[in-house]
């Protein structure tokens, strides 16, 4: 059959999918909606203000508090510094994120995507830049479906140029996590900077301009995989945003509640708890993705039962289990209680666990390292005097801000000598000394002589630090002898 025959003479083609319908979300005042303003400024706050933090670590190390040094391949975290063998730091770290979405998820539902996501943060932003240009919701709407017209467009394109003028602040703060933000701040403007520095500023900033400023709620509910898995791990225990529709089922205005008094619910159908949803859906259809849990909903209706003269809590924070109790008459359990339960403590004190393990490592690691690579081709070299060489390629790492001396030892390798490109054989011995700047690995190219007749074996370079601090290191190593071939 002709796929054209299963469309009906004169009706349109059926779209993949439905336009967007734009949300013009409501001003609204309470405890939900001041807790996302402290938080909102928080994580700017954080975000603009971190790369210009300075943090002394001496003469011989940046002193930018956060830097992520790709060109030395170092992580500066204030007086953390991770070294590319130290990955397991950054793993760690990663791995403590992961759970801690868990453990927030398990412990207050979708709090996260309410309050400190990227994507919440920057949308609140640049809602509140269009009520600025715009109005509230009304005044928001009717702007919307209003023709082009100068007026209109002059309005837009002030908003478009302060959502350009966010979205740049934000693409071009994440370049100063990378180098030095003063010198690139003074390079980026004076066109001295790397071309890269360009490019992500321009993609960061296009990306914030169109995902904050005009896709939105879409990446919550289309784009992000989160609330899906979050969706996965919520339960009946899980403490959400939830609608009381015992209590508030079936619905009538105030006025037709008061002419039949005890017929109808505490909801007025007001649709305030709509109208304030910056994802526009209605939590009176129960739990649904598109709810990110931010409770201004709650903020809206608990204004409503104020004004009303009924108890607050028609939406709240609460379980699905905890809901039946209510709905059977029984009292609410508090909050704390429910957040501390079986998964939650699991969560807890694995994410604990690991934090501390990490906290463990950084205290004990020692800021000295030695490694050790032997020459394969030759494995060995017989000398004119019957006395048998191996060469190696000694790596020595100085993880302190400063420059120390390092001594190299042979131990073990009974009558071995050991030399180096700078140090002739005439001044062998069984130990060199080197000087390794300030974070900086020093490769050593090293000679190990012995006797003609030394069997084959293993023996261990010591490394020790010369100094107060007195860090070691060892490597071991194969000497290879005549002896040792078949």
């Amino acid at each position: 059959m002709n796929k054209s025959e299963h469309i009906t003479a004169g009706q349109p083609a059926p779209r993949l999918y439905a336009a967007r319908e734009p949300v013009f979300n409501k001003r609204i005042d309470g405890p939900f909606r001041r807790f996302k303003w402290a938080v909102m400024a928080l994580c700017l706050a954080i975000y603009w203000v971190t790369p210009w933090l300075r943090w002394n670590r001496g003469p011989y190390a940046p002193d930018q508090a956060v830097l992520i040094d790709l060109a030395h391949r170092r992580f500066y975290m204030f007086g953390i510094e991770i070294w590319p063998h130290e990955f397991y730091f950054v793993a760690g770290l990663l791995i403590m994120a992961g759970i801690g979405l868990f453990l927030v998820t398990s412990a207050v539902g979708r709090a996260w995507c309410g309050y400190a996501c990227p994507q919440t943060v920057w949308t609140d932003l640049f809602q509140h830049v269009d009520r600025f240009f715009d109005g509230d919701r009304n005044a928001r709407a009717r702007l919307h479906k209003a023709p082009w017209g100068p007026a209109k467009i002059a309005r837009r394109l002030a908003k478009w140029t302060v959502y350009l003028a966010i979205s740049f602040a934000t693409g071009g703060a994440w370049i100063f996590y990378f180098a030095d933000a003063p010198t690139l701040h003074h390079e980026f403007w004076t066109g001295q900077a790397a071309p890269v520095a360009y490019g992500t500023v321009f993609a960061l900033t296009m990306t914030t301009f169109v995902l904050g400023g005009f896709m939105r709620e879409q990446v919550c509910i289309y784009m992000c995989p989160w609330p899906r898995i979050q969706t996965a791990m919520l339960d009946e225990k899980s403490l959400i945003v939830t609608y009381k529709d015992w209590r508030g089922e079936p619905r009538a205005s105030v006025k037709k509640a008061e002419k039949s008094p005890g017929q109808f619910g505490d909801c007025i159908d007001c649709n305030q708890c709509v109208a304030v949803c910056p994802t526009g859906i209605d939590i009176r259809e129960g739990p649904q993705i598109g709810c990110i849990t931010c409770g201004l909903c709650i903020d809206a209706c608990d204004r409503v039962m104020k004004e009303t003269g009924r108890a607050r809590g028609l939406i709240d924070y609460a379980t699905l289990e905890d809901a039946e109790r209510e709905k059977a008459g029984n009292p609410p359990t508090r909050h704390l209680k429910l957040i501390w339960r079986p998964r939650t403590l699991v969560y807890f004190t694995v994410w604990g666990s690991i934090g501390l393990a990490l906290l463990f490592m950084l205290g004990t690691r020692i800021h000295t390292d030695l490694t050790a690579a032997k020459d394969r081709n030759p494995p060995y070299i017989v000398l004119s005097d019957g006395s048998i060489r191996n060469a190696y390629t000694l790596r020595i790492r100085n993880m302190e801000g400063r420059p120390r001396r390092m001594e190299i030892a042979l131990e073990g390798l009974s009558g071995g000598l050991l030399w180096s490109d700078d140090v002739g054989r005439e001044q062998a011995a069984r130990k060199i000394v080197r000087t390794v700047a300030a974070d900086e690995t020093q490769s050593v190219r090293a000679y190990v002589v012995a006797p003609a007749n030394t069997p084959p074996q293993d023996f261990t370079f010591a490394l020790q630090a010369l100094g107060e601090a007195g860090e070691a290191d060892s490597a071991s190593v194969q000497f290879d002898t005549p002896a040792g071939v078949p």
